[in-house]
């Protein structure tokens, strides 16, 4: 069995990561999509890159890396989790990705965030995750939103990714804030 249900929701499942999704996981990371929107843009990702990534997100105590798996026929979708965790403050950064465009805009993404989030403040007992988008990202920004993240602040012009400055904007959810269903 490649994935492992770990957190199971409606549609799809988390799972540890499987450094064997290398080449997938490359394909994706340097896909100008995806990589524009994990701050990725300006790297290349060789497989021996890559699996030196993967194989750090699983078997890291401090990242909480997590696969995005469709519950119908255990396809692939991306990958969700919390890192830089810091124990003292409880708090905790949200990464998250849908690597094909086919996939996204299917409340994939969102229902995976949900599911990390209550792993988040169930399991690791955070109190608040934050979050940094993109200003051009308007469908990240919605989903973001819908699953109960606030904006914090702005960095106007912040980021260089394909010949123009974009903004970045923390956002973040309090435990209290949270909303399971």
């Amino acid at each position: 069995m490649r994935y492992f249900k770990k957190i199971a929701g409606e549609r799809v499942y988390l799972s540890p990561v499987n450094p064997e999704d290398l080449a997938l996981y490359t394909k994706w990371i340097n896909d100008p999509g995806v990589a524009k929107y994990i701050g990725q843009y300006s790297h290349q990702f060789s497989l021996p890159k890559e699996r030196e990534t993967l194989e750090r997100m699983a078997t890291s105590d401090d990242d909480h890396a997590f696969a995005i798996v469709l519950n119908d026929g255990d396809r692939l979708l991306g990958n969700v989790g919390i890192n830089q965790i810091n124990r003292n403050y409880r708090h905790g950064v949200l990464g998250v990705f849908i690597g094909e465009a086919e996939d996204r805009s299917q409340g994939f993404g969102a229902e995976a965030i949900r599911l990390v989030l209550g792993y988040a403040f169930g399991t690791l007992n955070l109190h608040s995750v934050e979050l940094f988008v993109h200003g051009d990202n308007a469908r990240a920004i919605r989903c973001y939103e819908k699953v109960g993240f606030r904006v914090a602040g702005r960095v106007r012009e912040a980021i260089f990714v394909g010949g123009h400055y974009v903004d970045r904007i923390s956002m973040e959810i309090l435990e209290s804030e949270y909303d399971a269903g």
